[in-house]
């Protein structure tokens, strides 16, 4: 795995982040079924599946960060991007319309948290 230095792109830097949150979902037990769930107006970066809950997940790597920052990122303009976007999938994939609906947020190398912080439920619509 490549190391995150001044010389990763954002992007490059998201794709490592996004890389360790699912490891992590994974391990957890989830089942990721996308990743990089794009729409005109949004993007979320992981779908998963654990048991009888959809999982949308936003992934930020935060390797300067702090919680205020997070909290910050997550504003409920970006929040709105990601239901209308959790929407869409919902729109295609009519299979788990039967499932409950959960979004939440990995902070990914956030100083002072663990390597990998899920928070669970961390909005709603």
């Amino acid at each position: 795995m490549r190391n995150c230095n001044s010389a990763v792109s954002t992007r490059e830097k998201g794709n490592i982040g996004e890389d360790k949150a699912a490891v992590f979902l994974t391990s957890a037990g989830y089942t990721i079924l996308e990743r990089n769930y794009r729409i005109r107006t949004g993007e979320i970066d992981i779908v998963a599946l654990k048991g009888d809950v959809l999982v949308f997940v936003e992934v930020k790597s935060l390797p300067h960060g702090n919680i205020e920052i997070l909290s910050h990122e997550l504003n409920s303009i970006k929040q709105k991007k990601i239901i209308k976007t959790s929407k869409s999938y919902l729109q295609k994939h009519r299979q788990y319309s039967n499932k409950f609906i959960r979004y939440d947020v990995l902070a990914i190398d956030v100083p002072g948290l663990d390597p990998v912080h899920h928070i669970v439920n961390a909005f709603s619509e």
